[in-house]
């Protein structure tokens, strides 16, 4: 088995993983479609938050596509210290960029 998958494994003892996060994930896989889940995030999270977690998902695609830190501060506006943490976290963090990403790239029309 890769290397990915068993350190995505581990995250199961992560001291995150808490019945209240466990009960957050069960109700985003629930929504039955975009403007479900885009109404549920709304509630939970500031508009700040729902767009910094846009653009860090905007980030570690352009990353994944070699673009290079200068144009992607350029056209998302993100800071160094944000583009650095998310290629911090494709090269060493828990594969959750790196899995869903892959999916996304799987299933664009």
């Amino acid at each position: 088995m890769s290397n990915i998958s068993s350190k995505a494994q581990n995250t199961a003892q992560h001291p995150l993983r808490t019945e209240a996060v466990e009960e957050l994930l069960n109700a985003l896989r629930l929504a039955h479609n975009n403007d479900e889940l885009f109404n549920f995030m709304l509630d939970v999270t500031t508009p700040r938050e729902l767009s910094e977690m846009a653009q860090r998902l905007q980030v570690a695609q352009m990353l994944s596509q070699g673009t290079a830190y200068a144009a992607i501060e350029r056209e998302t506006g993100a800071s160094a210290a944000t583009i650095a943490r998310v290629s911090k976290c494709l090269q060493y963090g828990n594969t959750g960029y790196i899995t869903l990403l892959k999916r996304l790239e799987e299933n664009r029309p």
